[in-house]
């Protein structure tokens, strides 16, 4: 999400709260996802220069997993190979975030992360999620002055302001329900992707997969482990929503990371006044109110007040983006326009991280709810609260044909490791939580005193980082839950 506003932990990375165990939701699903697969078949990466030690290949899998030979749709699937074929223990399926962002080069950003004898000990696999860049992808048809707009809800004052972003909200609904790929819209969903996971797993020819998800591939990598718990090896969430995965209390509560997080840039922006934002951390936030309270009257460019939130949140995701974060504020205080452009791959991103966010789980339909949030939010989380909890096209979302979340808890093999920051801005220390509670002994967490979001391999804290490394390695956890303090 910073130019890029939907996908930040990309960028920086290459860069239902039930405590009961369900199973898949049918048999004809568990007998789709125990049928193995053909073998996949490994050759170059798409692109004009592929990267000679990346491989590429496709696999087939359900558009529906209760009609296992009906119609099928394509999975983009890469791997990055083990040197040592006699350290090998077996396949390390990766996730870096979204819902909507691509996977399949990812590997190769871990391969520069990763310390060697996570390399050695697995194959790195990666994948585009069903509907997502060289997998089927979808669209919803949305035009460049929609992109523009960025990732979030306007910020609302007021019911006003509710009544008008539902109407916008409403027909972008209806552009997804009428594009191209309308019939993957019941379809393309976190419970689907996993399943999809499985079918990899089984066309690797391994019995059992471990896995590695940051952010929102905490909870594809959640809902694997409920799924298919005797298939998950050695599992790792970094940076993790909560049980209930990206739904609208998530959603919400992305305006929390941003109050958890803004003092780490206030600190850091007093600290180089000659950025002219303030010389205490109380004048930068004073700053962030004037600036947001001009854009909203009078935006430069297309950075509106919203928009200029939600960049800033984005850009509090790295240590490494405060510079630009600095910048770009210093640029719009001085009354210039900030450049910002979607990139062309932006639109499917947008898309699809739409599909799975509305189809994963039922939002308020009705707007009171709306401007009841906002007006509770916008008072408990001034800096971005009035925006994310606006109202979203999942309010008037398709709901025929839903299958209902996955449910996640504590019933299971104690293979799951959390690995998270204090002050996480995308994925707040309050939602990782709570999926820690949810998972009970199935798990152990490792929380570092830091902020951004994102811990492995590219964090800076050697605590978390090396016990990460051990249970990928060894399938050691801490016997306890873990803190490890900043450095």
């Amino acid at each position: 999400m910073r130019r890029k506003p939907l996908a930040l932990a990309l960028a920086l990375a290459a860069t239902a709260f039930v405590a009961t165990w369900v199973a898949p939701a049918s048999g004809a699903t568990q007998e789709a996802a125990a049928t193995a697969p053909a073998p996949l078949k490994w050759g170059p990466c798409p692109g004009a220069n592929p990267p000679k030690q990346l491989q590429c290949g496709t696999l087939k899998v359900p558009l529906d997993y209760r009609d296992p030979e009906g119609r099928q749709i394509e999975i983009a699937v890469s791997r990055l190979p083990s040197q040592k074929p006699e350290q090998r223990r077996g396949a390390l399926l990766t996730n870096p975030g979204g819902p909507g962002g691509s996977g399949l080069g990812y590997p190769l950003a871990l391969g520069a992360g990763l310390p060697q004898q996570v390399l050695d000990t697995y194959d790195i696999i990666g994948m585009d999620p069903r509907g997502v860049g060289r997998s089927t992808p979808v669209t919803c048809d949305l035009t460049p002055t929609q992109l523009k707009r960025g990732a979030y809800p306007a910020y609302a004052h007021g019911p006003a302001d509710v009544a008008r972003e539902a109407r916008y909200a409403r027909g972008i609904a209806e552009q997804c329900a009428a594009s191209d790929t309308a019939w993957m819209l019941p379809h393309t969903t976190t419970a689907n992707t996993a399943r999809d996971m499985d079918r990899i797993r089984a066309a690797l020819g391994e019995p059992r997969i471990s896995y590695l998800g940051a952010s929102y591939g905490t909870q594809l990598g959640a809902a694997y482990a409920q799924m298919f718990p005797e298939r998950g090896d050695r599992i790792v969430l970094d940076s993790a929503l909560g049980p209930r995965g990206y739904d609208v209390t998530a959603f919400r509560l992305l305006a929390r990371g941003m109050e958890d997080r803004f003092p780490d840039f206030a600190a850091y922006a007093s600290a180089h006044p000659g950025y002219g934002l303030g010389t205490t951390p109380a004048e930068v936030e004073s700053t962030y109110a004037a600036l947001a309270r001009r854009l909203d009257a009078e935006p430069l460019g297309n950075i509106t007040g919203t928009l200029f939130r939600g960049l800033t949140l984005e850009l509090l995701y790295s240590d490494a983006q405060l510079p630009e974060l600095a910048k770009m504020w210093q640029t719009l205080k001085a009354g210039k326009p900030y450049p910002f452009e979607p990139t062309p791959d932006q639109e499917n991103t947008a898309a699809s991280r739409l599909h799975v966010l509305c189809a994963d789980s039922r939002w308020p339909r009705h707007q009171l709810a709306y401007q009841l949030n906002v007006a509770v939010d916008r008072a408990r989380y001034p800096k971005l609260g009035a925006s994310t909890a606006n109202i979203t096209p999942c309010a008037f979302w398709p709901s025929e044909h839903r299958e209902p979340p996955v449910r996640i808890g504590d019933r299971g093999p104690s293979n799951i490791l959390l690995v998270q920051n204090e002050r996480d801005p995308g994925t707040p220390l309050a939602g990782a939580l709570k999926l820690r509670q949810a998972l009970g002994q199935r798990a152990r967490m490792v929380t570092a005193d830091q902020g951004g979001h994102g811990v492995y391999p590219f964090g800076t804290n050697t605590c978390a980082n090396e016990a990460t490394t051990t249970f990928l390695t060894t399938g050691k956890r801490p016997a306890r839950d873990l803190r490890c303090a900043a450095g």
